[in-house]
């Protein structure tokens, strides 16, 4: 099952059963405070308060379901161990560096051919509206549009 799994897909299910772990360590704490009895821990302090037999459990079934909690929980983490072994080892520092340097030298290049395909386009448009080509300088393709404007008033 591990190894169809993408890095990302493994760090998805990491963080997804980090929070089933979560999410049982929560129950365990409501069912622990809410189904136990009050038991007197030192004979110097008394007993103050009972609950109803109904809201708490036999003191066999709240071992039971004690050992059941802890069992989930010890279950729980060794899938999420299993799984951050399963992550691979991060690459060294300068690798990375020279990873996104090579990432930033990609997107310089591809930044250019797009600058320059639009300046074609707006040069394609240009000659087809009879403007001065727009390998001329730019100054002259100004003097151009202006001396239309003299020649038809």
């Amino acid at each position: 099952m591990l190894h169809e799994l993408s890095h990302m897909d493994r760090i998805t299910q990491l963080q997804d059963e980090i929070q089933r772990l979560l999410v049982i360590m929560s129950s365990s704490i409501a069912y622990l405070t809410t189904r136990s009895t009050f038991l007197q821990v030192s004979e110097q302090i008394p007993i103050t308060k009972q609950r109803n037999p109904d809201k708490f459990d036999p003191p066999d079934v709240f071992e039971a379901n004690k050992k059941e909690l802890v069992d989930d929980l010890i279950m729980k983490a060794k899938q999420i161990e299993v799984l951050i072994q399963s992550l691979p080892v991060p690459e060294p520092e300068e690798q990375q560096a020279n990873r996104l340097q090579a990432l930033e030298n990609g997107i310089t290049e591809a930044n250019q051919e797009y600058t320059q395909a639009v300046d074609r386009r707006i040069c394609t448009a240009n000659f087809q509206n009879s403007c001065a080509p727009c390998s001329i300088v730019p100054m002259l393709h100004l003097r151009h549009q202006f001396s239309r404007l003299i020649i038809v008033s």
